[in-house]
């Protein structure tokens, strides 16, 4: 199968009131319409890893890291772009290939649902394609909440309206950062469902941030964990393990 991603010995390190905190990622490779569910308590360097893998996050050491779109004819350095600190490539990576689920939602509050669907399609210069919009929509219940701005909804409805807006550009990898921490068991059980069925049925990449093991236990289908190490009391190192 296609690796949408592959990354060896990266590393990125954070110093904070004198203490130092290391997040080692010595080997992760994510096929196509994988779904893959990063676990971990608070601290472990979970928010940290998807920054790197959204693209957004440079790392401080970087032997291997590159990305393979189906769009593209060869698999893309990511690494060289890193190195050369070449951000408007990283940044049209980010906005034609990455779709971003973010706890809150993230919705612009003065567009009405609607707008914030199709606002990573205007930022692509691309005509939204109505039908298939509302068909997702309907799919996962809220098209009736299109002309409707964020406020008013719940929030169980504006993470479905994140999970939509965040696949309307047909992305190919989906990175979600604890999309259900605001909800309760059941719509994050809910919520879960949609992302992962909504994603498998358009061949879609995901990897989804949760300190909740037994939310994404029946739909991930390998898990990346962390090892946490005190490597004195000024330094701890944090191991990413992808299993």
């Amino acid at each position: 199968m296609k690796s949408v991603l592959e990354i060896e010995g990266v590393k990125k390190r954070r110093e904070n009131g004198g203490i130092l905190f290391e997040l080692s990622v010595p080997e992760f490779s994510v096929s196509k319409g994988e779904f893959v569910a990063v676990v971990g308590d608070s601290g472990c360097g979970k928010s940290t890893l998807l920054d790197i893998l959204a693209l957004v996050s440079r790392p401080t050491e970087c032997s291997h890291f590159q990305v393979g779109f189906d769009q593209n004819e060869n698999p893309i350095d990511v690494g060289a772009f890193w190195a050369d600190k070449h951000e408007t490539a990283l940044a049209d990576l980010r906005r034609r290939y990455l779709g971003y689920v973010l706890q809150t939602g993230g919705l612009l509050p003065f567009l009405t649902v609607g707008d914030n669907i199709r606002l990573p399609l205007k930022i692509n210069g691309q005509s939204p394609n109505e039908d298939l919009l509302i068909a997702l929509a309907e799919r996962i219940g809220v098209f009736e909440l299109f002309s409707k701005k964020p406020q008013f909804l719940s929030g169980g409805q504006r993470q479905r309206v994140a999970i939509l807006r965040a696949l309307a550009h047909d992305p190919e990898l989906v990175l979600a950062d604890e999309p259900t921490a605001a909800v309760d068991k059941n719509r994050a059980e809910e919520i879960v469902g949609d992302l992962y069925k909504l994603a498998k049925d358009r061949g879609t990449t995901i990897i989804m941030v949760t300190h909740d093991h037994d939310l994404v236990r029946d739909v991930a289908d390998r898990f990346c964990t962390f090892e946490l190490n005190e490597v004195s009391e000024a330094v701890t190192q944090s191991v990413c393990h992808l299993n």
